[in-house]
């Protein structure tokens, strides 16, 4: 908190006069806005950028002059100076897959003397508007596209501005023309579905979490999984992020005792359904088979210990920040990692039918035909 006060003790004289205002310095922002154009196209200009067309390069000097603009390092070094700053847009930082791609991203930019900020996407705040403060000069960006709201930003981001993106299995449009790297959750969902039918389940539940475009890729998967295998296709439940809503869906699943196996979103998910079943006198794995995703650290520790799907968010959070690297600096190179690849955690919460075993349990990397995560420049992958 700011406290301002009096040191000398005595409060001001009441003829004293009032402090004069300081005025704001003049601003690059100031001079786009006077002159009808985006703060890159004022630092091209300052920087004598060969791409600028004269009438807007003369419109830019005319603002310069009028408002008495004086360049500085800040300004010269988003055209052509070293970018040695990044800042990270995210609609969460509490959920186990932000919080631990934030942490990759900052022991790789700290390792590579970059300074890191983080702007959190507020729910309903207008993107467009958060992307632009984010944009400041010598700053490049990292947008964790997890969601809707990281979506949008993503394709907010202005031409020009350094920029690389963490998604999920990305879809459509979703990037189109940014540089990515991402996980491939939905082979590993599909790798999961197949896992609980293997183990002769007839079909296989699933309980979602919102999806950041139009197409869950952990649905999509899901579904792969039992239409490849000629099983039924029940209709999800609600969903959400949360034990709450793993709880809710739970509830329905557990009355119904075809239900034998469940997919979970995440293991959040997974850890209410757990909850429900074992109220509704379901015991895991002896009558129903839980699957979580993600491996979050609790998730060895629940009983019965969960299975799950183990994507590791630290390294992808060093992988994005490598991608963004290695467009700002030459020298630097990007590389996803084959540690990056999915894998199936096998532990006690799921068995056969009845609650067979289903052996030892063991960690198992994706299936034949899987893909291990990689970077792009934007192209559909979905």
């Amino acid at each position: 908190m700011n406290v301002t006060g009096h040191t000398s003790g005595r409060p001001p004289a009441e003829d004293a006069a009032p402090p004069a205002r300081q005025q704001r310095p003049v601003s690059i922002r100031d001079v786009a806005a006077a002159a009808s154009v985006s703060y890159q196209t004022v630092s091209r200009v300052i920087n004598n950028h060969p791409s600028v067309k004269e009438s807007t390069r003369a419109a830019v000097l005319a603002a310069i002059s009028d408002l008495g603009f004086r360049p500085n390092r800040a300004a010269r070094s988003l055209a052509g100076g070293r970018v040695n700053a990044v800042t990270v847009l995210t609609s969460d930082t509490t959920r186990y897959g932000y919080a631990a791609s934030l942490q990759g991203i900052e022991e790789a930019a700290r390792a590579a003397g970059f300074a890191m900020g983080i702007q959190v996407l507020e729910a309903g705040g207008r993107i467009t508007d958060a992307v632009q403060r984010a944009t400041e000069p010598g700053t490049a960006l990292i947008v964790m596209a997890y969601d809707q709201a990281g979506t949008k930003a993503l394709a907010a981001v202005p031409a020009g501005v350094p920029v690389a993106a963490a998604v999920e299995t990305p879809s459509g449009r979703q990037a189109e023309g940014k540089p990515w790297v991402w996980l491939d959750d939905r082979q590993a969902a599909q790798q999961a579905t197949q896992y609980l039918l293997g183990l002769g389940h007839r079909t296989v539940h699933y309980v979602p979490i919102p999806a950041s475009t139009g197409t869950s890729p952990r649905l999509a998967g899901w579904r792969a999984g039992l239409q490849q295998a000629g099983a039924p296709v029940p209709g999800p439940p609600a969903g959400g992020w949360t034990a709450e809503a793993g709880y809710r869906a739970g509830r329905d699943l557990a009355a119904d005792p075809a239900v034998t196996a469940v997919l979970c979103g995440n293991d959040d998910v997974a850890v209410g359904v757990l909850r429900a079943m074992a109220e509704a006198g379901r015991p895991v794995p002896g009558s129903v088979s839980v699957v979580g995703f993600d491996d979050t650290p609790v998730s060895a520790y629940l009983t019965p210990g969960l299975t799950t799907v183990r994507l590791d968010w630290v390294a992808l959070g060093r992988a994005c920040f490598a991608l963004l690297h290695s467009l700002v600096d030459p020298q630097a190179t990007a590389d996803a990692g084959a540690s990056l690849r999915p894998e199936l955690v096998v532990r006690e919460s799921s068995a056969g039918p009845g609650g067979r075993p289903p052996g030892p349990p063991d960690r198992r990397s994706a299936p034949s035909g899987g893909k291990p995560p990689r970077a792009g420049q934007g192209e559909d992958r979905g």
